[in-house]
């Protein structure tokens, strides 16, 4: 390899990748284009209409990708701390002097372009969280490096919710993927599973059921361990924490969440049927994908999608479009797709020298599996909607950005695998 094209910025790059993550642009942007079609605007290049504007973002972010493969790959790391900053600044500011948008504080405007932080401090988020675990003596086994990572992921949280962006939030909940990858112990794991079980049951059984149970359960517990009384406290302080939680899920279902909000978990967790009021978006979405059949009903011609019975169908709920006009096949295909770039980033993340690379890997890895299965998932009826975007393919300047920048320092950072970067 000659000193001319070891010193190019498209040196050691992961072709794979690149092609994959083009791919799944021009799918987004051909199915924006069929979401919001209109015969009196007929150009895709119409920059009056949502699929001329991606257009706008789309190469934008060719500049974006080119400017990241030219920035020597140290600089991620060395940065990683002011992006961080910098990050959790904006979400502040825009609580006072965002747009509201849907009810939610979240979005600069900019002329006729609207920027959310939040998207962008799920990479910075990334970058910080990489940048601890692999520049110190990490031990996650100790619980004042366990509080240091929790403090990290759930600072921008906290502000987030106050916008307020439930599902924004919830993205962040991927980087305990990455943790777990890194050595947490299981115990956060149990944890969680057995919160989910609660919330449920909290939400559909009786509250004062359920604390019966508990406290049973708990002198069964004390009574079987009678002689090993280290187990005690461990075991009166789960029943504890337990009752905390169906306690506080219920004073936060009834109290904190708004009308819709509490609609639309009733109508997951089936205990109200409503077609044409709160269940309409997900009730239309699954009508839409259904018609498609195995081949599709054909480009540009979706009934579902051409008369706007999917409300969001460029943004939220944009696969509902794949689904309709490409069918079962061309929704495998663009799974297919997805789950070849999931694969390629693992596959990067292994090969990585320095741990900052590869806990970076990881943490995309998460937000990109986070966001496909809660967003694919809604639209079929098996999550809640929350309105996340399809990575790479849903309308909007800041998701297409953050996502592309969020690969792209990956790409540029494995271009230095042989090295260690510190």
């Amino acid at each position: 390899m000659n000193q001319n094209q070891q010193t190019s910025p498209f040196y050691n790059v992961d072709w794979t990748t690149i092609i994959i993550y083009f791919c799944l642009v021009l799918v987004g942007w051909a199915n924006i284009y069929a979401a919001v079609y209109d015969a009196d605007h007929a150009s895709i290049f119409d920059m009056s209409r949502n699929y001329g504007k991606q257009l706008i973002w789309i190469l934008t972010s060719g500049i974006i990708i080119t400017v990241i493969l030219l920035i020597d790959s140290k600089f991620f790391n060395f940065s990683a701390y002011v992006f961080y900053g910098i990050t959790i600044i904006l979400l502040i500011a825009v609580l006072f002097v965002g747009k509201l948008v849907g009810g939610n504080r979240a979005w600069f405007e900019i002329g006729a372009f609207r920027l959310q932080p939040a998207e962008f401090a799920k990479v910075a988020s990334c970058l910080a969280i990489a940048r601890y675990m692999g520049s110190t003596n990490l031990k996650l086994s100790d619980f004042g490096d366990q509080l240091k990572c929790f403090a990290l992921i759930f600072t921008p949280v906290a502000l987030i919710l106050l916008q307020p962006d439930a599902g924004s939030a919830m993205v962040f909940m991927s980087f305990f993927l990455v943790l777990y990858r890194e050595g947490l112990p299981p115990f956060y794991l149990v944890f969680g599973f057995v919160s989910v079980i609660l919330f449920v049951l909290s939400l559909l059984i009786p509250q004062s059921y359920i604390i019966i149970f508990l406290v049973a359960l708990t002198a069964f517990l004390l009574w079987r361990d009678r002689r090993v009384r280290r187990h005690y406290f461990l075991i009166i302080g789960s029943a504890v924490l337990a009752i905390a939680l169906v306690t506080g899920v219920n004073y936060a279902f009834n109290n904190i969440l708004k009308p819709h909000q509490r609609d639309r978990i009733d109508l997951l967790l089936g205990k109200k049927v409503d077609p044409k009021g709160v269940g309409y978006n997900v009730n239309q979405s699954k009508i839409a994908i259904g018609s498609g059949q195995f081949i599709g009903k054909g480009y540009l011609k979706g009934t579902q999608t051409k008369y706007d019975f999917v409300p969001e169908q460029s943004t939220d709920f944009i696969f509902c479009t794949i689904g309709e006009e490409w069918g079962f096949l061309g929704s495998v295909v663009v799974l297919g797709l997805y789950s070849f770039l999931l694969m390629r980033i693992v596959v990067i993340a292994e090969r990585q020298r320095s741990t900052f690379s590869r806990i970076y890997g990881y943490g995309v890895a998460s937000i990109i599996f986070f966001h496909i299965f809660i967003n694919i998932g809604m639209t079929i009826g098996i999550m809640p909607v929350i309105g996340i975007p399809l990575p790479f393919i849903s309308y909007g300047g800041s998701s297409l950005w953050s996502f592309t920048i969020l690969l792209f320092i990956l790409i540029k950072l494995d271009t230095n695998r042989n090295g260690i970067i510190r």
